[in-house]
């Protein structure tokens, strides 16, 4: 799945009580695997002591051109959570994804979102750090996720 696919994501609610025990224990790393500004999804990977890793992207709710990257339900569902404190954990793709309002993102937005994972999974922001890459705004990555 690419950041510039059109149709739009079927998420899966995941409970964040199913996620892996290590991400509430020790000291997390999200690292991105593309460029923040690139679009409405970021891939990224959450790493943890002892080497535990697991897919972890970002997806952006809102992004709506050419097509609307989420239904109404999810896009309702990650807007509360956001309100409440939260944000909306599901699997798209087989990966985990941290569902997000807006059309894109920034570092603010990034740090936000894995603070309120940490959260979720019982552990304190300040065992989470967050590794960016930059990328150019709007810029499509190809199929071999360059």
């Amino acid at each position: 799945m690419s950041a510039g696919c059109t149709a739009p994501h079927h998420p899966v609610d995941v409970d964040p009580f199913d996620l892996p025990e290590w991400l509430g224990e020790g000291a997390v790393t999200w690292t991105a695997e593309a460029g923040v500004r690139e679009g409405h999804r970021v891939p990224g990977r959450l790493t943890g002591e002892g080497g535990a890793d697991l897919p972890c992207d970002l997806l952006a709710v809102d992004a709506a051109y050419p097509a609307p990257v989420a239904d109404e339900a999810t896009r309702t569902a990650a807007h509360r959570a956001w309100h409440h404190g939260q944000v909306h954990l599901a699997e798209v793709g087989e990966r985990l994804t941290l569902l997000v309002p807006g059309r894109g993102f920034a570092a603010d937005d990034v740090l936000e979102a894995v603070a309120r994972l940490a959260r979720a999974v019982g552990s304190d922001p300040d065992r989470y750090a967050v590794l960016l890459r930059i990328g150019a705004p709007g810029r499509r990555r190809g199929g071999d996720g360059r």
